[in-house]
């Protein structure tokens, strides 16, 4: 969400509204989810305020609750009191998937926070078992050779987090993570600075799970991205409870797709009614179906078109947590429902923040040197892992003249060439992503990358 439309939901939420957060209620599509509570201020002493997203209730029929301001540094408690030997195993960094250099991948970090020392090697297991969860959903199941994953250990000195199972449970642990954030049960909170402290140990990091040893259902999106650290955003879930996943897949929407939320608040003063500009999200819209086709705007590609999440791609009317003047292209996505698959507009805003990125090719032999004879050109190209069996499409070419004959090959010999003269000639390869998936021209761009090396006898 942008900011101007963040301060217009506030602005007419605090002038209607005056209760907290209320608990989701109703049937989906008859009360899709709870309002959003009245920002509130940080608390004296522990930071700025940051705004999160609240996740929707357990049962799946929403996908968030609303946004609420929370204290930057949590309930802005000491620094775990470790021994020696827990001190020495506490910041160390592993690669739980490998798929290339962090310059060419987008990197994951898994943070887990009320793990003891002799609970690390749990917390590496709920890694990939939550890492598993995130790529059995498209289009995380296609693209997962274009992730590394990276595990940074965090040692806490209690096993388990504060607010399990009750308000009143306190537990010593490295990020600080606490149910009842804000007084919102399922809101999992963290210390950001610590958490950050934790990130700065990666190689690099353009997205952070924080994973809480707990099976108490729960989350949070904290969904800026780091000017410091780079990163999108972090998601925070329960690392025992098989839904928690679905938070964090949910707020990746936001943080990488750069998706608006799809639900919407019925009977909630404020949210009757959307009159504001066009949204910049590329999932809401002011159009109707007939004048989106007509103004070739926003998902007009996609219209009529059957999505993984059901029905057709169309203008459903509620969006953006109104009920009228906004519309989202299918009725239940991931962005509104829980459990959901993304929908066609919404797989194609995830595609293009994966190659935001990562790179379709990336080089294994430098670039910055000469090519002769006896050397060879490779290129590292990911696979796709889609149940079509598609591949990026890779093609070499001479001085700009494509040599069909080493189609898809990742590797070519300078040998394979045949140059006949002494001068210095340029052998490039593309790699090309041409998915489906993808309609818009100005994404399809931004789906391949081209490495060059000067060759010669």
């Amino acid at each position: 969400m942008d900011a101007s439309l963040r301060l217009t939901l506030r602005a007419a939420l605090a002038a209607a509204c005056t209760t907290a957060l209320l608990l989701a209620a109703g049937p989906l599509g008859t009360a899709a989810a709870a309002p959003p509570p009245i920002p509130s201020p940080a608390k004296a002493g522990t930071g700025t305020g940051t705004e999160v997203e609240i996740p929707g209730p357990e049962d799946g029929t929403a996908a968030g609750s609303g946004h609420i301001s929370v204290p930057a540094a949590g309930q802005a408690k000491k620094a775990p009191q470790l021994s020696e030997a827990e001190r020495a195993a506490d910041g160390e960094v592993a690669k739980l998937v490998d798929n290339g250099s962090t310059a060419d991948r987008l990197d994951i970090v898994v943070i887990g926070d009320g793990y003891t020392a002799a609970e690390q090697d749990r917390f590496h297991a709920d890694a990939r078992a939550k890492w598993a969860e995130i790529t059995a959903v498209e289009p995380y199941s296609t693209y997962r050779n274009l992730f590394n994953v990276w595990t940074v250990d965090a040692v806490s000195h209690d096993s388990g987090v504060s607010g399990d199972p009750t308000p009143a449970t306190v537990r010593d642990t490295a990020l600080g993570s606490y149910f009842w954030c804000e007084g919102i049960e399922r809101l999992l909170c963290i210390d950001q600075p610590k958490v950050d402290a934790y990130v700065a140990k990666a190689p690099a990091a353009d997205l952070v799970l924080v994973l809480s040893n707990s099976a108490k259902y729960g989350g949070a999106g904290y969904n800026e991205p780091s000017a410091a650290l780079g990163y999108e955003g972090i998601s925070t879930a329960s690392a025992g409870n098989a839904k928690s996943g679905q938070v964090a897949i949910h707020e990746t929407g936001h943080s990488l797709g750069k998706l608006a939320d799809e639900y919407f608040y019925p009977d909630t003063p404020g949210y009757e009614k959307y009159e504001g500009p066009e949204p910049a999200d590329s999932n809401t819209s002011t159009l109707p179906a007939d004048r989106m086709a007509a103004e070739r705007a926003k998902w007009y590609r996609w219209l009529g078109a059957a999505s993984p999440d059901g029905g057709t791609v169309g203008a459903y009317e509620g969006g953006g947590y109104y009920v009228k003047g906004l519309y989202r292209p299918t009725d239940s996505s991931i962005m509104r429902v829980l459990g959901k698959p993304f929908n066609l507009p919404g797989t194609e805003a995830m595609i293009a923040g994966f190659y935001q990125h990562a790179k379709p090719a990336a080089p294994l032999t430098p670039t910055g040197r000469t090519l002769r004879l006896r050397n060879t050109a490779k290129v590292s190209v990911p696979r796709l892992a889609g149940a079509d069996g598609r591949q990026l499409d890779v093609r070499w070419y001479l001085d700009g003249r494509e040599l069909k004959r080493f189609a898809g090959r990742t590797e070519v010999a300078v040998a394979e060439l045949w140059l006949f003269d002494l001068r210095t000639h340029k052998l490039s390869v593309t790699a090309e992503d041409r998915t489906p998936s993808v309609r818009d021209p100005k994404i399809a761009r931004t789906l391949k990358s081209t490495v060059d090396w000067s060759v010669r006898l």
